[in-house]
């Protein structure tokens, strides 16, 4: 069988142009959540607060843990890092 023909490609192919759009919502979700962290950080230090709020991290990171185990506590770690912005 000619496997360009088969028809498992376009699954394949369909499957992955999915992903794709899934990686950009992703990122799209990514970039406003870290916004609305600013936005968050800049309230926080106005009002004489810290900049980082560790039990609140810690929160962010469980939650993340606690719905996809090791691997989400590495995305929570990574989207605490991005909401951060620079210093």
């Amino acid at each position: 069988m000619d496997t360009l023909s088969d028809p498992r490609n376009d699954a394949v192919a369909a499957g992955r142009d999915r992903i794709d759009e899934l990686d950009a919502e992703l990122v799209r979700l990514i970039a406003e959540r870290a916004a609305v962290s600013a936005e968050v950080q800049a309230a926080r230090r106005a009002a004489g607060g810290p900049r980082i709020v560790q039990s609140r991290e810690n929160e962010v990171v469980g939650r993340w843990h606690a719905a996809l185990g090791r691997p989400g506590s590495a995305i929570a770690l990574a989207l605490l890092e991005l909401g951060r912005g620079p210093r």
